[in-house]
């Protein structure tokens, strides 16, 4: 256990400054030593299979169910730090909802506004605004790459998150695509990992250098949160999703040896993936 890192006082200065901006950024998440490599690594992995998974107008490469075929950064998803964050964030029994690696191509332009999942209005299963003061989900960004001005930093609105609505709401007369006054650009070395409350209102930004930014977006919820409209295979997604032809993120199940291989701390954060 590092005792510096689980101090009492630094976990409540982290969870704090959540509650007041909307998110906080947690350094040495992976360790200095090991992010060139998995860096190099995740490229290879995204290389390999992004070609199913890419939002060519965007520039971004994804590959969803990252830890269906990857589990480099299983370890990180719980690192000791991050979970107390969050135990006193959303309390206990957690749950991972979604893992899946992005990558910011050379050349990407910025994208909409927006808050995620369950805020985002253009989701078949979301939470109509106007939105009540309560942390139901968050959105971490594990920072595989340094966020750089110039590979493009994730932009924020600090204090989004106490808003009752969001740019995705076609009733709030937002333009999404605009930049805001009060938006703040997050930069920060590799290894860190910046946590936001999923209603927060954040953008992907340009990337004006030669290289890839490459991070691993996690969102972690509560045990009372329905995830099932995210599950392929569920029923509930084929009646509220499928069956009326509308759109819906989602995450597709980790087999089982996949999971045998995680390590056993972050197991309980992903039992509720694994194929049946």
């Amino acid at each position: 256990m590092r005792s510096k890192s689980m101090a009492t006082p630094d976990i409540q200065t982290f969870v704090d400054r959540v509650h007041e901006t909307g998110y906080c950024l947690i350094p040495d998440v992976i360790p200095e030593a090991n992010c060139q490599s998995l860096h190099a690594h995740l490229i290879s992995v995204g290389e390999k299979l992004r070609r199913e998974e890419i939002y060519a107008s965007q520039q971004v490469s994804a590959v969803k169910g990252l830890l269906g075929v990857d589990q480099s950064v299983a370890e990180y998803l719980a690192d000791e730090r991050v979970l107390a964050i969050l135990g006193q964030l959303l309390g206990d029994n957690l749950r991972i909802s979604f893992c899946s690696l992005l990558t910011n191509e050379p050349g990407k332009e910025r994208t909409d506004m927006h808050a995620d999942w369950p805020f985002n209005q253009n989701n078949a299963c979301h939470i109509p605004t106007p939105y009540p003061d309560l942390l139901m989900h968050t959105t971490a960004l594990l920072m595989v790459s340094p966020f750089t001005k110039e590979n493009g930093g994730t932009i924020v609105v600090p204090g989004s998150h106490q808003r009752t609505t969001n740019p995705t709401d076609k009733h709030a007369g937002i333009d999404s695509l605009a930049a805001q006054p009060d938006e703040q650009r997050i930069t920060g070395p590799a290894g860190s990992l910046l946590l936001m409350d999923s209603r927060l209102w954040h953008a992907a930004p340009e990337n004006r250098s030669s290289e890839p930014r490459v991070c691993v977006a996690i969102r972690y919820a509560p045990w009372w949160l329905n995830l099932e409209p995210l599950d392929p295979k569920s029923e509930l997604r084929r009646q509220w999703v499928e069956e009326r032809g509308l759109k819906e993120n989602d995450q597709s199940r980790i087999p089982r040896e996949a999971y045998a291989r995680l390590p056993e701390k972050a197991k309980p954060l992903l039992r509720h993936w694994v194929e049946s």
